[in-house]
């Protein structure tokens, strides 16, 4: 079979998959080693992505995705039938409960989100669709890591980002809570990703019933306490991501 393979394409995407969110901007002589690519080939690549509007070039001389690559990233997050299935669901438990709802998937060891709808009320970080938190302190995350079986991906550098003061801080202080949250099926954060924020989360299943994201609804401490959570959002949640996987083709 002939591999249809365009290099210059290739490197592009290279370089273009190097920008995160935790490190949103790059030079060309950083880029160069990152990617393994001579000087010069990575200047002509960028140079390129930044006439197609790609890549901003900053004044202090960094690169940085550019508002066309965003479109690109938010015209497939909305295209996924996953998105599709579950907003409108999402959209009845936010208006029901007038709190932050969010759906998010797992990968690597951090949380992607695919559907935000805030309560302006909610005091956290400016989380939106597309970005990422470390799944070891947030409910959907430790929800997707209680139904995988490969802990591989979580590293003791998956507890070194900035957290709430109740936030476990290795893998073995998580592993109980894991096996919990996969027998009870849900699984709450308390103060663990920041302080005053709290949230509870139900797992979404595709038609062969595997897990594959996870919807929360994400509130204030100071309005609600954890059993206050767990006895009026918890099944508010749990219905929702049943009616999710339903649309799915998830036959309970």
């Amino acid at each position: 079979m002939v591999e249809y393979r365009v290099e210059a394409l290739a490197k592009g995407l290279r370089i273009l998959s190097l920008f995160t969110e935790q490190r949103p901007a790059w030079r060309v002589s950083d880029i160069a080693p990152a990617v393994g690519m001579p000087l010069p080939t990575v200047y002509r690549v960028v140079m390129t992505l930044t006439a197609e509007g790609y890549l901003d070039h900053l004044p202090n001389g960094d690169y940085r995705p550019a508002v066309r690559v965003l479109t690109l990233g938010t015209a497939a997050l909305r295209g996924l039938d996953l998105v599709s299935a579950a907003t409108p669901r999402l959209q009845q438990l936010a208006a029901a409960t007038g709190e932050t709802v969010n759906l998010a998937v797992l990968t690597g060891d951090r949380v992607l989100y695919l559907v935000r709808l805030r309560n302006s009320d909610l005091v956290t970080a400016n989380i939106q669709v597309g970005s990422t938190l470390p799944a070891v302190h947030t409910s959907i995350g430790k929800l997707l890591l209680a139904y995988d079986t490969d802990l591989t991906v979580i590293s003791d550098k998956s507890f070194e980002f900035n957290h709430g003061p109740n936030a476990k801080l290795s893998l073995d202080e998580l592993r109980d809570e894991l096996t919990k949250i996969r027998n009870d099926g849900w699984a709450m954060q308390d103060e663990e990703l920041a302080h005053g924020l709290r949230s509870v989360a139900a797992p979404v299943r595709d038609a062969d019933g595997t897990v594959v994201a996870g919807a929360n609804l994400a509130v204030q401490s100071r309005d609600w306490s954890s059993q206050r959570i767990v006895r009026e959002l918890r099944p508010l949640v749990t219905e929702a991501c049943a009616d999710i996987s339903a649309i799915l083709g998830f036959a309970a």
